[in-house]
Parts: C-alpha cells; structure tokens; sequence
C-alpha cells in the first residue's frame, strides 16, 4: 500500500525507504538538485498508517522515533515531497466533498470563548524561554517582510511592523485596538510610532505577563494597555484595529462574527488591517496532525471563503496585499534558530516535543514553498473614503518610520 502511493508521487529525485526486516524500496528518478534521502520505518503498522493518512501519521511516527533519519533531515524529506507533489495535476474538491468539509468544521472550528481560550493556552502557553529560543528580539510570531533576502531576522520583523503601520494610516490621539496582541511587539511599536492609546487583547496568560512587563519597562503604561480578553466581548469604538496572526484562529464558523465585530468596533472613518495565513486554493480539510498537536480548532482559508463575509458586514475591502514566499523565508529563519539551539530546551521539554517542533516548522516552511500557502494583508474601513485613493502614502510612510521599531523582550 505504501510503495504504491510512493510510487505514484516521487517520481523526482531519490527516496529510499527501509521496512522492519531490512527490506527496501527506492523511488524517484534520482536526477534531479535534491540530495538522496534514506528513511526507516520501525514497526509494522506504521507504514499502513502512514499510506492510509499521511498527514495525521507522518509527523506522528517521527514524534515517536518510528520514522528516522537514515540519510537527509527531516525537512529534506518534507522538501522532497513537497517538490514531487507540486508537480502532480491539482483535484479540487468536489460539491459533496466541499460539503463534508464545512461539516467537520462546523465540528473542529466552533471557536466559542470557552473552546478558544483552550485552543489558545494549548500553544501560546507554553514557556516563552521556547520562543526566546528561534523568534527575534521582539518575538514576533507572524510572517516577516523580506524586500531583500539577505536582511536578518529582526530587520525583516521590523520591516514588516513598518508596512502594517504604514497601512493604518495613524494620526495623534488616536484609539487603536490591537486584536491578538501576543507578547506586545506590534502594540508597542505603534506607540512608539506616533502619539496614540493602543489597547491589546490576548487570551494567553504567559504572553499577557511578558506584554505588561514590557510596557512598564519601556514606560509606556499611559499609551499602550493589555488585556486578557476575547475580541468579542468589547464594546466601544476604536480609530484603528489590526490584528496580526490571530485570523487563523477564528475557524469558519465565526467568520461572520469576526467581520461584524471589527465592523462594529471600527470608528465610522476608520482603518483596520488584517494579518492571516492564506491559501492559494478553495475550503480545505484542516491538517489533521497540525490540529491536534499544534494549532486546534485552527483553519487556513482561502480568499474565497473571506471575501464573503467581508461583504456581509458592510466593510469595505479598502486594499488587499498578497505576500507569497515572505513567510517561507521566515520559517526557514525559525527552523535553523530552533535547530541551532534546540539543546537549550532539554529543561523545559522533551526530546519527543523537540521532533514535534521540528516537523512544525519543517512541514509550514514547505506548505509554503510548495503547498499553495501566503499571507494576505486586507485593509478595511466601514466608509468608502476612509483611505488616499492611490496606495503611495504606503511607501511614504514606511520610508519616514524610525529604525528599530523593536524593543527586545527580555
């Protein structure tokens, strides 16, 4: 069953499996830039299950030890596969399963404040010495922006702070609403930016702690405010709203609440910029091993299953920005920190949590390199005329931002 499937998808460069016994299969033309890889399956079902349903038992068998490295990394093995199946003719899902898909979301994705504050304490709780580990100074746990490749970590997050900034349009004395705030790098470097109160909300404990502490820090506790709380208990009006990496979270089914709280929250000229992973590609099944291991109750949509929602609740879609490799780029930063200093976690986690991680970034790095992922940037307002006509004051703006915009987070 599996040298079946394997056959019909590596068909480049060279893949070596070897099975409980010492038997061994190879597949691929071995012809192409990609380095020979050599795995070892240990166990007799775990070539069934990984046959059966790769995306739950793949990274499940390599948490476990039953999957090994004989040749190649991990993230050679998920390139190489990646590589292959980019090039195989793309199935769309059908009506019936289009369907069968927005029932189980109704199921894994009903994010109601009780379900999501679980989701979120899952993987935002976890000790923050982690993130100190692979994120940059500032820890900002969302896509980068590389105009140039060859800029560091830190510059690319500060880059990419400057571009939201420049999108919101910010003026003295204004009121923003930071929705998913993390541990406080995007409220503070607003702030910092011009003369505003920023109010962020998260529904983390430890990345509200490390918010705060740095607030007091830096003296900033009469302009920038947190919060332990959900985005849809709010009341008030806020000038600006942006929410960075949180949209992912939401899940379908509260889509429509989503748009209308931003709407509602919104002042009636307005700026709101929103963050999110996308998908080059129409509704999807969640990931089943990314669902229950790292993000649960977590959705990456495509622009076809946002724009609707956007329409119903009277926004405007003012700007909408698409970044394709950007986050490919960043995740290859996080894994080669995480790698570089993994040995660092061995009093905080286990040597099974250290391969779950891995996979993490190995697999998002290649959903991105390979698996039709982006990031998209939509600018809202509840009024037609809330933002310039043209987008120069984009460039403009970000120009004229002060560098750094980072504080680190000690």
């Amino acid at each position: 069953m599996l040298k079946s499937k394997l056959n019909s998808i590596f068909r480049q460069g060279r893949l070596t499996v070897i099975l409980d016994g010492g038997k061994q299969y190879t597949f691929g033309d071995g012809q192409t830039g990609h380095e020979p890889v050599v795995v070892r399956l240990k166990g007799h079902l775990t070539p069934l299950k990984i046959a059966a349903d790769p995306d739950r038992f793949l990274g499940q068998a390599y948490m476990d030890g039953d999957l090994i490295m004989e040749q190649g990394s991990i993230y050679d093995l998920l390139d190489l596969a990646g590589t292959n199946l980019a090039g195989l003719p793309q199935h769309y899902p059908g009506i019936i399963r289009r369907a069968g898909y927005k029932a189980l979301a109704a199921v894994q994705q009903y994010n109601n404040q009780r379900r999501s504050r679980r989701n979120v304490a899952h993987h935002y709780d976890l000790s923050t010495d982690l993130y100190r580990l692979f994120l940059d100074q500032d820890l900002q746990y969302s896509c980068a922006y590389f105009a140039d490749p060859t800029v560091s970590l830190d510059d690319a997050q500060t880059a990419k702070k400057r571009h939201i900034i420049a999108k919101l349009l910010l003026k003295p004395g204004q009121r923003v609403l930071d929705i998913g705030c993390g541990w406080g790098g995007m409220a503070i470097s607003i702030a910092q930016q011009e003369n505003v109160h920023v109010l962020g909300v998260t529904l983390s404990t430890e990345q509200l702690k490390v918010a705060r502490q740095r607030v007091e820090d830096l003296g900033l506790q009469d302009r920038v405010t947190f919060e332990l709380r959900d985005y849809r208990t709010l009341e008030g009006t806020f000038d600006r709203i942006v929410s960075v990496g949180m949209f992912e979270h939401v899940g379908t089914p509260q889509y429509k609440t989503y748009f209308n709280t931003v709407s509602r929250l919104l002042a009636p000229n307005g700026v709101a910029l929103i963050h999110s992973i996308g998908r080059n590609h129409g509704i999807a099944k969640p990931n089943a091993w990314i669902n229950k291991y790292i993000f649960p109750g977590g959705y990456i949509p495509s622009l076809s299953e946002v724009i609707p929602p956007i329409e119903t609740s009277g926004l405007w879609l003012t700007d909408l920005e698409v970044l394709r490799l950007h986050y490919a780029e960043t995740l290859k930063h996080w894994r080669e920190r995480f790698l570089q200093r993994k040995g660092e976690l061995g009093s905080l986690y286990d040597e099974r949590f250290c391969r779950m991680w891995e996979f993490y970034l190995a697999a998002s790095e290649m959903s991105f390199r390979h698996g039709g992922f982006m990031v998209f940037q939509a600018q809202l307002s509840n009024s037609v005329d809330a933002v310039p006509l043209t987008r120069d004051y984009m460039v403009d703006t970000a120009d004229r931002a002060p560098l750094p915009l980072v504080q680190a987070a000690e």
